[in-house]
């Protein structure tokens, strides 16, 4: 009997979604944003840089229209399971890792309607959607703000001039963040 008969393959936007959410989280962590950009280190402020890094390469995703849905359900999908790994990891019982998770998709759905409403406005809505969302549990100066929505706006610029193979093949490159003002 082949050995192939008990493994699943993988479809192939499932590798492609881990390696984009690789990137993300790694993008997600860099120190610039928490030491100079003025965001909380804690769950909470690394959960907030997720999502926005999240929110742009969905938004890239989207761009692609139809070719690139199940690679953005895939990328959705495992962004929250990792969530839902991560929870319990930290000890959260059972029982709360359902609502809690929840709570994070409804969040980051809130998120990408008010990063895309800002993205598309050219006055002050994304410094107020970041204010809103991604410092709400700290208190940045004003050029901290203004240096991340232009942080926001040069990796959506940048992200765009990528192309839908390399992005559908998982390969995303965020462009390394500006020194952030304090």
């Amino acid at each position: 009997m082949p050995i192939g008969r008990f493994f699943r393959r993988r479809p192939p936007e499932e590798e492609a979604a881990r390696a984009l959410y690789e990137t993300v989280v790694t993008q997600a962590r860099r120190p610039e944003f928490y030491m100079a950009g003025g965001v909380a280190d804690t769950i909470d402020g690394r959960f907030d840089m997720v999502a926005l890094h999240a929110w742009l390469t969905l938004a890239r995703l989207r761009s692609e229209g139809a070719t690139a849905a199940a690679l953005s359900q895939a990328f959705y999908d495992l962004m929250f399971a990792d969530m839902d790994q991560n929870l319990r990891e930290m000890g959260v019982g059972d029982l709360g890792v359902g609502k809690r998770v929840m709570k994070m998709a409804e969040a980051l759905n809130g998120r990408v309607a008010a990063y895309d409403q800002g993205l598309a406005d050219s006055g002050d809505a994304l410094v107020d959607a970041l204010r809103r969302n991604l410092y709400r549990k700290s208190a940045p100066s004003d050029g901290q703000v203004a240096s991340m929505a232009a942080h926001v706006r040069r990796q959506s610029a940048h992200l765009a001039g990528q192309s839908a193979e390399e992005l559908l093949a998982g390969r995303i490159d965020f462009a390394p963040p500006e020194e952030f003002v304090q």
